[in-house]
């Protein structure tokens, strides 16, 4: 997949999964549509329109030199801050399901966690890259990364978001390990912070019970271990061939979230187990070629941002789809291009065009090193 055909790849199976998003969308969330607004089509029409969106941003992200975002560290890790303050802020945030997660600017609202994740990964990669031939030096490197995700994951928490917390935090970590940093200041730091993890998964009571249900779930059927019940029937009713696209029963009020956070359960049942491996061996071929990308970039700096995205939507798939199918605890993440919601799907695209820039601009070096150009 190198040269020309590596991008098309990548483009090919990210519309073929914003595609299966949208009709995955429409089946989950149709009767639910039709139930609360009288309009069957109120969520897929909107998600198509994200997908438009997101995918106009694909191709200029793709257009943009990559290069460019390493001027952007600095101003977007700040607005990052700037917009998780404002969710505090009456009139700005939204509350919904428990968590102030959504902010509203004039008639917009949007999900910040989404747009944090990404200005997370530029800023390290822009400062882990700078700070290359100094990598093995604690003071050098740790304090000013730290001292940002530190304030970030606090922002984040206070929605509340545990889930996203710890994703970041996992970002963060594999950037730091990818960059060369000591595997002993690496250890050092996860042990300082488990004390904390751990206080912070009990301190909620409902976090608590999301764990207990995660570790006995049908005996917490009735209450918190509702959800991954569901979604277990929900797996076993799809069998190897699903019971066909549009005829899920668990999707008519049985199972919560179910064109959101659950959708992949309704993937299994509508399609079976053929339906879920196809959609695992295309986010398989995304994630791979995101890393190959990574691997053939030239410059620390494209290296790390590459990696870095792909293993922010590698992440996200892994654990939307272990806490679907009970092998996580449930985590309110979507599941990239495939779950509603509009800044999901439009950031998850705007990724991907990242990505295809920092591969066209490394076949354009190589394309001008073989013509002879400096």
């Amino acid at each position: 997949m190198k040269g020309p055909r590596g991008e098309l790849w990548l483009f090919t199976v990210t519309l073929l999964l914003a595609a299966g998003g949208i009709v995955m969308v429409y089946s989950a969330s149709s009767i639910l549509a039709q139930e609360r607004f009288g309009d069957s089509y109120f969520f897929v029409r909107k998600q198509v329109l994200f997908a438009a969106v997101g995918i106009a941003a694909m191709v200029l992200l793709s257009r943009i030199p990559y290069t460019g975002f390493r001027h952007l560290a600095y101003p977007g890790i700040f607005l990052a801050i700037t917009l998780l303050v404002l969710l505090a802020v009456p009139g700005f945030g939204v509350r919904a399901g428990g968590a102030t997660r959504w902010l509203r600017l004039g008639g917009f609202a949007f999900q910040v966690s989404e747009v944090v994740k990404v200005f997370l990964v530029i800023f390290l990669a822009a400062f882990l890259s700078r700070k290359e031939e100094h990598i093995g030096d604690f003071r050098r490197v740790f304090p000013v990364p730290l001292a940002f995700l530190a304030v970030i994951v606090l922002l984040v928490l206070r929605q509340p978001d545990f889930g996203t917390s710890a994703l970041l935090c996992a970002i963060a970590f594999f950037l730091f390990y990818l960059a060369g940093c000591r595997i002993t200041h690496l250890a050092g730091l996860l042990l300082l912070a488990l004390p904390g993890a751990a206080y912070v998964l009990v301190f909620e009571p409902y976090r608590l019970k999301r764990l207990l249900a995660f570790l006995k779930p049908w005996e917490h059927a009735s209450d918190s271990g509702f959800h991954i019940v569901q979604s277990f029937i929900s797996f076993g009713s799809g069998g190897l061939f699903g019971v066909g696209l549009g005829n899920s029963t668990q999707k008519l009020f049985y199972l919560p979230e179910p064109h959101t956070d659950f959708i992949l359960a309704v993937v299994a049942e509508e399609t079976g187990l053929v339906g879920v491996s196809v959609l695992l061996v295309l986010f398989l071929v995304l994630i791979t070629r995101g890393f190959v990308i990574a691997s053939r970039s030239e410059d620390r700096f494209g290296f790390t941002l590459a990696s870095g995205l792909t293993a922010l939507i590698a992440l996200e798939v892994f654990i939307n789809m272990g806490c679907a199918m009970g092998l996580l605890p449930t985590k309110g993440l979507p599941l990239p291009f495939i779950s509603y919601g509009g800044t999901s799907l439009i950031v998850s695209l705007a990724v991907m065009g990242i990505l295809m820039n920092i591969s066209l601009t490394q076949r354009e070096r190589e394309t001008n090193k073989e013509g002879g150009e400096p």
